[in-house]
């Protein structure tokens, strides 16, 4: 599908982007790969790393830009939706700014992408938007349900939009493994529930939830990738085995356990061997025999959460990937 092709990136300079992008070029052979992301220096700063390649282009320009991004999408075959204001407390405190990107700045690239002919869109989504408790998740769901209205909202436009949705990326720029490991060293380490847990996935995992995404989509399902849970408590018994573990309590806007599908979801999903499919309710899409291919329907009241979660990551599993990821934890 990427062969020859051209692929854009929304918010492409963030951890999905730095690990989306080697690895698209190293599996396929695009003819362009564009970051279309805000901010200069992070895009000055990745295009370092792809001085040789002629194939990845560089596009400043910000989803709230509805000018920008038709720009942007000339000659697009594919989009990745990664941009997002995401941190949890940031949005909070500030939900004017986080509605304009994650709402609008969805809105604005519906739009393009079905008036400049983009075949396919696959928007990157959280475990926040399942059941959401914060702003952050409630915009992410309202993204969601965007992206999956617009196969409808595409008319007679050939335009297919999908998303996929996941937990924790381990090792992301800003999560809590790379902050554990700054501190580990100070013998203390601030928990703010020792019940809360967490899904854990690789980027790279990520990356290959979107790949199969575009390849399966008819256009509205959310994929929700099966992966393990881990006690947050585990996490830092790992990396400072002998730090005292101090109980701070839950920020604003946080969950004791997060959720990738709920209870009132389980009417339209269909379980697959690696991944869960949530289906569109509208128009009978959820009972589509071409959406719905060999999943099986799994049983009403069905919740993915991650404290009913049946695989967990054991502390010698998550120390295993931190020692062979140390060189990149919190760089991307």
């Amino acid at each position: 599908m990427f062969n020859n092709a051209t692929v854009l990136v929304t918010g492409g300079t963030g951890s999905f982007g730095h690990t989306f992008v080697p690895m698209l070029l190293e599996k396929y052979n695009p003819e362009k790969v564009i970051i279309f992301s805000r901010d200069e220096m992070k895009q000055w700063d990745m295009a370092k790393k792809f001085l040789n390649d002629p194939r990845v282009r560089f596009f400043i320009g910000d989803v709230r830009d509805r000018e920008r991004v038709y720009r942007a999408l000339d000659g697009v075959d594919y989009v990745v939706h990664a941009a997002a204001t995401k941190i949890v407390p940031t949005a909070e405190y500030n939900p004017f700014e986080c509605i304009k990107t994650n709402v609008v700045g969805a809105m604005n690239l519906i739009d393009a992408c079905i008036d400049k002919g983009v075949k396919k869109v696959v928007a990157l989504s959280t475990d926040k938007a399942s059941s959401p408790v914060n702003l952050y998740g409630a915009t992410k769901l309202t993204s969601d349900k965007l992206f999956v209205a617009g196969n409808s909202y595409a008319g007679s436009h050939q335009t297919r939009f999908s998303v996929v949705r996941y937990g924790n990326v381990m090792g992301s720029r800003g999560s809590v493994i790379p902050f554990f490991m700054s501190i580990r060293g100070e013998g203390k380490l601030p928990i703010t529930d020792p019940r809360m847990t967490r899904f854990m996935i690789s980027l790279e995992q990520g990356v290959e939830l979107v790949w199969h995404a575009f390849n399966d989509m008819e256009g509205g399902e959310v994929y929700v990738k099966k992966i393990p849970s881990m006690k947050v408590t585990d996490v830092a018994k790992t990396i400072a085995p002998d730090a005292e573990h101090e109980i701070i309590g839950i920020r604003p806007g946080e969950k004791l356990h997060e959720q990738m599908i709920s209870a009132e979801d389980s009417f339209y999903t269909y379980e697959y061997p690696e991944h869960f499919k949530i289906l569109p309710a509208i128009h009978n899409w959820d009972k589509d025999i071409n959406r719905i291919k060999d999943g099986r329907k799994v049983p009403e009241g069905f919740v993915y959460a991650s404290d009913n979660n049946c695989e967990w990551m054991g502390e010698d599993q998550l120390g295993e990937w931190i020692d062979l990821n140390k060189s990149k934890i919190g760089s991307i």
